[in-house]
């Protein structure tokens, strides 16, 4: 059995940081992860410290046993990000572009090759650019929406104690 290059070290550390990251985020313990994968403890211990084999195959386990996108974590060497995989655990975004691809494959077929790279350059720009505003407006309309309540409650508030009779003062 050959022995890791040292940029194979680094790709299976990163993977094994967001792979630690989503486990203990979903309050698991090894031991569990474990169990659901099949493997050993020590086997599954051994993934997690980065020193086990990667593959594809354990990589969708580890997802189907902790709920998370296999997808985002077996990208992580070509986003060079552990934390994108974390970011991406719930709401499965890798697998979603990769499940679309698909459906651009199966839809374009041989044609495929008449895309040209400005154009999907162009157009994953602008889903890119969609995504980061309709979380930008998402957040802020949540923002808005509490102080126009925060305003409200205040108004309510306020007209409650205008329209409380005053006390008499006992005698």
């Amino acid at each position: 059995m050959r022995s890791k290059s040292s940029e194979e070290t680094i790709e299976a550390e990163a993977i094994a940081q967001a792979m630690r990251a989503i486990r203990t985020d979903r309050r698991m313990r090894t031991s569990e992860v474990a169990k659901k994968m099949e493997l050993p403890v020590r086997s599954y211990e051994h993934l997690e410290a980065g020193e086990g084999r990667i593959s594809y195959e354990r990589i969708r386990r580890f997802a189907d046993a902790t709920g998370c996108d296999p997808d985002a974590l077996w990208s992580i060497p070509q986003i060079g990000s552990p934390e994108f995989a974390v970011r991406c655990a719930d709401n499965k975004l890798m697998s979603i572009m990769i499940s679309c691809f698909r459906l651009l494959n199966e839809e374009l077929g041989d044609d495929i090759v008449f895309l040209e790279s400005g154009t999907a350059i162009g157009a994953m720009s602008k889903v890119c650019k969609e995504l980061v505003e309709n979380v930008r407006e998402r957040d802020t309309y949540a923002e808005n929406w509490l102080k126009e309540q925060k305003t409200q409650s205040r108004k309510s508030a306020s007209m409650a104690a205008g329209l409380r009779k005053p006390r008499l003062a006992k005698s």
